[in-house]
């Protein structure tokens, strides 16, 4: 059995004999094995961070197997500790189910609806009442949470660490005993969690799942994990023009990393289109292909195509939006800085999030890319500002009185 294409682009397998093996013993018995990955519905959209895991989840239903996409709709309320450096704000129960169905209305644009199970872990967890939640708090102790790097890190900086939060990775672990995982996937900032799932498992006599991790997606910045909060990321439902001036945006040497976690082309023929680059092809023309298709995948056939034209048009030929606002700003002798004017001219909520764009090469002046946020706009001149693929101001800088 080949494993290329299932084992592609993960981060670790454990254990990977064993994981080898109920693959090759699933095929020879001709059954379906049960391929969990969770969501804790705790915003409405999904990026395409979130998509690595869901991109897993297909290919394992591509191989014959059963993706059981497990909505948090009881964790989510308690919200994921992993990573955090403080305690989560609890979500309420009508937060959580409004964003669960967007959820179910995105994940689709990935996954056969045929061939998934849409899973609520409150089907079991509401049902466990305060008995079942001891018992299986006695499955584990204070010290092996404190293991944890996030919560060794509270702990020896004296920050609070709630007793709910260490409910969380037992409420998760538990989810795949009551679901009877075989194999579970997640990003690598849930290690622990997916060994706890393991471990519960073993205790309740079931044959432990095996764990694949995937890496954590960078964001537009190649250098943080993509995050809404962060505004280095691409929404599932960004519009088709903007998701690809985002693809458009990241580096060179980013590229790689979004075609070998994001695409759904062969490895080999990845590896086709970086010889063409060493042999002299464009890197932006290849990017482009990465555009359409992802832009596709998440519009329809077409979308990407067209998404393609418009940037080529506005970029390549010049084109810009018939109606771009028209805006006065006054600015010191010294000049503005450039995540100021971004901000007074209303394209940016903050001068941090200006300079954070700046970094995220997003922002563009009289259509040249801004690499400096130490750039100095002086006035007594007229600048066309872009934010992103969608955003932009005429700007007439005058000086201060």
């Amino acid at each position: 059995m080949d494993f290329t294409e299932l084992e592609r682009g993960t981060d670790e397998i454990i254990p990977a004999e064993e994981f080898r093996a109920r693959l090759t013993a699933a095929q020879i018995e001709g059954r379906r094995l049960r391929i969990k990955a969770g969501f804790d519905p705790t915003a409405k959209d999904l990026h395409l961070g979130h998509t690595l895991l869901l991109n897993k989840l297909r290919a394992f239903q591509e191989a014959g197997h059963e993706a059981v996409f497990l909505i948090g709709d009881f964790t989510g309320m308690i919200g994921d500790p992993t990573g955090k450096n403080e305690t989560r704000k609890p979500l309420t129960r009508e937060q959580v189910e409004e964003n669960a169905q967007t959820y179910k209305e995105q994940v689709f644009k990935i996954l056969d609806p045929d061939r998934t199970t849409i899973e609520f872990n409150s089907r079991w967890l509401d049902k466990l009442g305060a008995e079942g939640m001891i018992r299986l708090a006695a499955q584990h102790t204070v010290a092996r949470m404190l293991e944890r790097d996030d919560f060794a890190k509270r702990y020896a900086a004296n920050q609070s660490i709630a007793v709910h939060e260490f409910l969380y990775p037992l409420l998760q672990g538990y989810d795949s005993v009551a679901l009877k995982a075989d194999v579970e996937l997640g990003g690598t900032d849930q290690k622990f969690n997916l060994l706890m799932g393991r471990h519960l498992q073993a205790n309740a006599g079931q044959k432990p799942q095996c764990i694949m991790t995937v890496p954590i997606l960078e964001g537009l910045d190649g250098v943080q994990k993509m995050s809404k909060s962060l505004g280095n990321y691409i929404g599932v439902n960004d519009a088709p023009n903007e998701m690809f001036g985002k693809i458009m945006s990241v580096s060179d040497t980013l590229m790689w990393r979004y075609y070998e976690l994001l695409s759904f082309r062969p490895l080999a023929e990845i590896e086709a289109l970086r010889r063409s680059v060493s042999g002299g092809v464009n890197p932006r023309d290849v990017k482009m292909a990465l555009g359409v298709e992802l832009v596709s995948r998440f519009h329809g056939a077409g979308a990407g195509d067209e998404a393609k034209a418009a940037f080529i048009a506005q970029f390549s030929q010049g084109s810009l939006p018939e109606h771009i606002p028209e805006i006065r700003v006054a600015a010191p002798p010294g000049g503005l800085a450039i995540a100021r004017l971004l901000k007074e001219a209303g394209l940016v909520a903050s001068n941090a999030e200006g300079s954070r764009l700046v970094d995220q090469r997003a922002v563009r002046v009289d259509q040249e890319r801004v690499e400096d946020r130490g750039l100095l706009l002086s006035p007594g001149k007229q600048y066309l500002l872009q934010v992103g693929s969608r955003r932009y101001a005429r700007v007439d800088l005058v000086l201060q009185a």
